[in-house]
Formats: structure tokens, sequence, C-alpha cells
């Protein structure tokens, strides 16, 4: 016997439209600055990397979470990054035993319409679904990143992070 494990991985898919130009809607997304105003506030969520973080390949963002009253660290590693377009950011170190996540940006006559893809395995054999408080099942998953993009028509795509 080997002592191999298989890791079940599960994906998490969503588009919204954003009814702004492709440019400004990739600029906002790919500044790590803005991730605490996409972030559920219950997460709590800090940067850790000071700003301003030059997106790139290769970039590396730390920042915490609160998730089930615990703290965790989650650094992230920009693998790709194709402005305006495309970039992604695979997990380092955080909460799951795997995270690759796609943020692809498409214009069309409307806006911009945002697809995010996240593949992600829980961590030591955690089931994939909770109950939340409103006694609806979710995915772990869906609770950090998706619950925070219900609504992008709040936010000012124009906003310029300010470090510190």
């Amino acid at each position: 016997e080997l002592g191999l494990s298989i890791m079940r991985t599960y994906t998490l898919q969503r588009q919204q439209l954003v009814k702004r130009p492709l440019q400004d809607v990739f600029h906002f997304f790919s500044q790590p600055e803005n991730l605490g105003l996409l972030t559920p506030r219950a997460l709590g969520f800090q940067m850790l990397t000071p700003g301003p973080i030059q997106m790139k390949d290769g970039a590396v963002v730390d920042h915490a979470i609160r998730l089930y009253g615990q703290g965790l660290r989650w650094t992230t590693l920009i693998t790709l990054f194709d402005p305006p377009h495309k970039f992604v950011d695979v997990q380092l170190k955080g909460p799951y035993s795997f995270w690759h996540h796609t943020h692809t940006f498409t214009s069309t006559a409307d806006g911009t319409v945002i697809t995010d893809e996240v593949k992600y395995a829980m961590p030591l054999g955690l089931p994939r679904q909770n109950r939340s408080q409103s006694g609806r099942e979710a995915s772990v998953g869906e609770n950090i990143y998706f619950s925070s993009r219900t609504d992008l028509s709040s936010l000012s795509l124009t906003y310029q992070a300010t470090p510190g």
C-alpha cells in the first residue's frame, strides 16, 4: 500500500455583469488593496502585504480572515496576469488544501462580464457543505468568496486604494 489519498476538488463558477468599461473593471479587481471592499465584513479581512502591490506574474499577496472564530492567514500567488482580460491566483498557504481562482473579464455592449471560477479542495477531508445561519446549505468556498459579489453596483470602481 502506497498510502496515497485522493483529494476531492470542487468547482464554483459565477458570472456577473458590471455596467462599466473593461479597463475600469479590470483595474479595480486586479488591485489586491480592494479585496477588503469585496469580502464580507464578517470575515474580518485584513491586508498584510504593504501596498501598493504591483500585480504581475509571481506577485505574492498575504492577508488574514476570520473563519468560524479562527484567525487564518492566507497567502496567494499570482500565476497569470494578463491585463485587461484575466488573472489567476493560487493559494500557497491558507484554509484550503487546494485553491485555484481564475478571474476573467470580457467586454460586452452592456459593460464587462466578470467570470470567476474557483477550484478548491477542503482540508483534512472536511465536508464541502455547512449549514449557514439562515439554514441554507452553502459550500464553505462559496461563503468565503462569492457572498461578497452579490451587488457590485454599490462600489465605486474608480476607488483608489491607499497604502496603510
